[in-house]
């Protein structure tokens, strides 16, 4: 591959004939889902349009079947071909980008199509987009591995998929490429922003063409009939997002449920199934993705007491077939309740105030809010309501109504309904790093003695010294060595053409600045603040801020260094969660090199201890990767606390395992 890829004088050129690549195949495999959906749907319950008047006609035995039955056959599925593909999707795709290089298994893609395909056809209520967006990640992964790319350069393909896929599912090609922007890569200076726009606009050209200018919604006409009517707009945006928190909350519970109860995880979405099939009984607009229920909602079909229903009955039935291991997205549910939400707010508004506008443009603007409390990504939101209405009017109460409803989710909770997810296994996003890496090592773990200069030397002995060192900061201490100050080569540079008149005359002191510092129980993410504040590489580090005892200097390379290998450390662990050959690891994995891979019962002295105080790494060389607690795994921080029964995973030489079961008696 490296040959063709060499034919290319300019690789950005190469990664745009990719991403056309990925663009067609995200495209294909958004036709692809939905023709599978309306396939097992007819085959479910005998038809596909007008779906909740084909309901009315069936029996209660066969909408309770239909949903059991298709968790049934996506439970194994799932546990034996794919894990990822269980759930919403979404998450595990920006776990790929942030800590497996953007690498997704290619089966991935296939097993996901049939299993949410299942799901859904079948009346789980689940969306089709999550799906899609990680078929076109996955596919867009297996692009760039097959021609054996570079890290960065898989992951902008994981993003192009991604971006494919929701501009296919919404025919939306601007909201798809700032969905990945925005969600995926969570960085809109992003570099690769070209081949995931053109990635984007070929989605939407190849669903086009098979299937037309498809509308998944038909939006009725919108107008602002006036300026007050941002009252009741601002009420909704409150309300959305109160609705959003609760169907985050509500769909990790359940997760949380099915994960410990006493159930083989295969059979799990068969019983979410039942549960759903039983609703829809009693509520039929639970079923499948919603649009029919959407639609009506925009166009005031439902009563009041209808909406109202719609939203709690909504997330109870999406967080029981996501929770229970069912396969499919947030996105449609999450329009589903805006709709409720909105048309609800929008009826009351319109029978106290008959000139405003019509309950069908508030449930309108609800679906942008709910989608935007929800995924904290409120410009996705803005422009995917933007681009089904085409109409500038909505423009100004959506982007209104959408702040509104994130604000009021992210004070209430500070994790989206994707990032949440991950939180659950141990890994915190800011700024496209994984904050809990960062926070929880100690900076005392990248000190080096570094040069530094006492406030007497003079400008001679510091021009010398510098230029004969690869440092560009340098700490200036009294002489009790204490910190009083930096140098920088700017300040140096100042002087530089007259060091020979001021050789003796100037000194370290003159030329200070005000230091710039980390005391000893700072952690890394504290050193890349500051690096980010200041632009430095290097950065001295003293005892506390009271004695300012110099201790040493931080070099910001080795700080990157020692975060990538932590991330290397990461991706062993969630190998132990998710690959099936790692199940048992209590005998140890040989690893090469000497390191062992091994499952450890948590000694009675660790109980109620946090890994912080009990020093592990330090005490024993060993890398603690994940915590076994029932059903639950996942990846610890420094704060975790054992309990009575935890296994953990570490990671070391054999010998320190060896010296660990003695000593403490494992």
């Amino acid at each position: 591959m490296k040959q063709i890829i060499g034919r290319f004088s300019n690789k950005q050129i190469f990664l745009i004939i990719l991403s056309v690549i990925v663009g067609v195949c995200a495209g294909l495999g958004a036709v692809g889902v939905r023709q599978l959906i309306r396939w097992i749907t007819e085959l479910s319950f005998g038809g596909y349009e007008r779906f909740l008047e084909v309901l009315k006609t069936l029996p209660a035995s066969r909408k309770i079947l239909a949903p059991a039955i298709g968790g049934l056959i996506v439970g194994p599925i799932i546990y034996f071909f794919a894990k990822e593909a269980k759930g919403h999707g979404v998450p595990e795709v920006m776990l790929a980008v942030l800590m497996k290089d953007g690498k997704i298994r290619p089966r991935v893609a296939f097993v996901k199509a049939i299993a949410s395909a299942i799901s859904i056809g079948s009346g789980g209520s689940v969306g089709r987009e999550g799906p899609i967006v990680q078929i076109g990640a996955s596919l867009g992964s297996t692009v760039g591995q097959y021609f054996n790319l570079e890290r960065r350069d898989i992951q902008t393909l994981v993003a192009c998929g991604a971006a494919g896929g929701i501009a296919a599912a919404f025919n939306a090609p601007i909201a798809g490429a700032l969905f990945s922007v925005e969600i995926i890569l969570g960085d809109f200076g992003v570099a690769a922003l070209s081949p995931i726009i053109i990635s984007s606009v070929i989605s939407t050209i190849v669903a086009r063409h098979f299937e037309g200018n498809l509308v998944a919604f038909v939006v009725p006409p919108y107008t602002l009939n006036s300026p007050f009517e941002l009252l009741p707009y601002t009420f909704l945006g409150l309300v959305a997002g109160l609705v959003a928190i609760l169907f985050i909350i509500t769909l990790y519970y359940f997760e949380d449920w099915f994960e410990n109860a006493p159930i083989p995880e295969y059979i799990q979405p068969m019983i979410g199934g039942f549960i759903v099939g039983i609703m829809g009984i009693y509520f039929p607009y639970v079923y499948g993705v919603g649009y029919e229920s959407i639609n009506g909602a925009l166009h005031n079909q439902w009563p009041l007491y209808i909406l109202i229903l719609m939203i709690p009955m909504k997330i109870l039935a999406t967080s029981i077939t996501l929770g229970s291991g069912g396969s499919g997205g947030i996105f449609a549910p999450s329009l589903f309740l805006g709709a409720a939400t909105g048309g609800a707010v929008g009826v009351i508004t319109h029978a106290l105030f008959p000139q405003a506008a019509s309950a069908g443009a508030y449930a309108l603007v609800g679906m942008g809010a709910v989608v935007a409390a929800t995924t904290q990504a409120p410009i996705t939101a803005i422009i995917i309501i933007f681009e089904l209405t085409q109409n500038y009017r909505v423009i100004a109460p959506l982007m209104f109504t959408c702040i509104i409803s994130t604000l009021i989710a992210t004070a209430i909770k500070r994790e989206s309904i994707y990032t949440l997810k991950l939180k659950l296994k141990g890994i915190e996003l800011v700024e496209g790093r994984e904050e809990s890496i960062l926070k929880q090592i100690k900076i005392d773990s990248v000190v080096k003695e570094g040069v530094f200069f006492y406030i007497h030397h003079n400008l001679k002995y510091i021009i010398d010294t510098v230029l004969s060192v690869n440092q560009s900061i340098f700490p200036v201490l009294n002489p009790s060595n204490r910190l009083v100050g930096i140098l920088t080569l700017n300040n140096i540079k100042s002087v530089f053409y007259e060091k020979e008149a001021l050789a003796e005359l100037v000194i370290a002191e003159d030329i200070a600045e005000e230091p710039v510092f980390l005391t000893e129980d700072s952690n890394l993410q504290d050193a890349m603040d500051i690096e980010g504040r200041y632009s430095i590489e290097e950065i001295p580090v003293v005892k506390d801020r009271e004695s300012m005892d110099y201790r040493g200097i931080v070099h910001i390379h080795d700080v990157i260094n020692l975060y990538n290998f932590e991330i290397k450390k990461r991706e062993l662990a969630l190998a132990v969660i998710t690959r099936k050959k790692f199940k048992d690891v209590t005998k140890g994995l040989n690893l090469g090199e000497g390191m062992r891979l091994m499952e450890l019962s948590v000694p009675e002295s660790f109980v109620d201890k946090n890994l912080k105080d009990l020093a592990i790494r330090n005490r024993y060389n060993l890398e603690v990767l994940i915590v076994k607690r029932g059903k639950r795994t996942f990846i610890p921080n420094a704060d975790t606390v054992f309990q009575k029964g935890d296994n953990f995973v570490v990671v070391g030489k054999y010998e320190d395992i060896r010296r660990f079961k003695e000593k403490e008696g494992v």
